[in-house]
């Protein structure tokens, strides 16, 4: 098995491997942490027809890609029947190419809006009133700063999405053959830079990725963070007073009668089209992501399952006190385009949209128009 680095995976592996009472044994091999160059050892290896490979954890957006390479073998009969029973539709779409199954999910992931109670008494629905409410609070000399992702890589591109979909829209359409961008677009757009330009956020919001985000609301300086649910643990770890004052709710609307519909990110089970035993590596994905082991994963490493059921099981409770937040989030959940080509429409949507406070939204969703479209020509292969 082949996939991002996980603290406690081997454990899974390990108990899958003892399961199967002989028949298979599972050997971990971690890849680098940063996505990039996962994915770039996997593809240069499946390029080149290697068959030390059987199972792969994909990042969600890299399943399209895969499977229309023809590197990953499609999911049918008895195994496709497992992988789907009971699993969130979210997580399902991600893994889906042509209406086919090409993946099982192993974890999802969504973002959440952090608030801080003792500046405020209820979490902002909508963005309009997240903008209020910090400049109320930044008017009365207290911390205010709305908190997230701006930088040009892919956080950026996240944000976008989920404020596309929120507004009703999508970046493709649903055969992700051409852009779907239209007035949807334009109100994603004229969000960011008003966002970007309120001077509500942090002076290093162009700059931001994850974790230091997750440090400047660790900080003090913001009373609202959208971020993925790991800054709660770390949150406790590093600032427990702060950590008390700080809850979780629902990701903004765009409009206020219609729910935020939520980017989600997480890692597919494949199976490698040159594996010379595919059946057992079939059998070996369902293991790993088993419901036991999924409920595992997301106590001991923080993964949210993608199997609804195992947000039910009592142990959820201490360690995911946001699952019901979560769970309601991935039930109405976005994903990001799933089309071959993804890289390179994620790589000209970030850059086009970086710097966000230099947003001209009519200019903008010209280009991005153009672009995705220039994009979507080129097939994801060697990069």
């Amino acid at each position: 098995m082949y996939s991002a680095p996980e603290q406690n995976l081997q454990r899974v592996v390990d108990d899958c491997t003892e399961q199967a009472g002989g028949r298979y044994r599972i050997e971990y091999r971690t890849l680098p942490r940063q996505a990039d160059e996962q994915r770039v050892q996997m593809v240069r290896r499946l390029a080149a027809e290697d068959d030390g490979m059987d199972i792969l954890g994909l990042d969600v957006t890299w399943t399209q890609e895969f499977a229309s390479a023809d590197w990953i073998q499609e999911w049918t009969g008895e195994h496709r029947a497992r992988a789907e029973q009971g699993t969130l539709e979210g997580p399902l779409n991600s893994a889906r190419f042509e209406n086919r199954l090409y993946a099982a999910p192993k974890n999802t992931n969504v973002q959440l809006l952090w608030y801080r109670t003792d500046l405020v008494d209820e979490p902002p629905r909508t963005w309009d009133e997240m903008f209020r409410m910090a400049q109320d609070l930044k008017d009365a000399g207290r911390p205010h700063q709305i908190l997230t992702m701006g930088a040009q890589y892919e956080g950026l591109v996240v944000l976008f999405n989920t404020l596309v979909e929120s507004s009703g829209g999508t970046i493709l359409t649903e055969d992700a053959e051409q852009v779907a961008l239209g007035e949807d677009g334009l109100q994603a757009l004229r969000l960011l830079r008003e966002l970007a330009t309120s001077g509500l956020v942090s002076p290093s919001f162009s700059n931001a990725v994850e974790d230091p985000t997750r440090l400047e609301f660790q900080s003090g300086g913001g009373a609202f963070q959208l971020n993925w649910p790991y800054v709660y643990p770390a949150m406790q770890e590093a600032a427990p007073e702060l950590a008390r004052d700080v809850r979780w709710a629902r990701y903004p609307r765009v409009e206020a009668d219609v729910p935020s519909r939520v980017t989600i990110g997480g890692l597919n089970l494949a199976v490698s089209a040159y594996s010379q035993h595919p059946d057992l590596a079939f059998e070996a994905a369902l293991c790993i992501r088993s419901p036991e082991h999924q409920l595992f994963s997301a106590i001991n490493d923080g993964v949210p399952p993608t199997i609804e059921a195992v947000y039910g099981e009592p142990e959820m409770a201490e360690a995911y006190p946001m699952k019901d937040v979560i769970l309601a989030e991935l039930k109405d959940a976005a994903v990001r385009p799933r089309t071959p080509a993804y890289q390179n429409v994620s790589t000209v949507v970030s850059a086009t949209l970086s710097p966000p406070a230099s947003i001209d939204p009519q200019e903008v969703l010209r280009q991005l128009q153009e672009r995705i479209k220039d994009a979507l020509e080129s097939k994801g292969v060697l990069p």
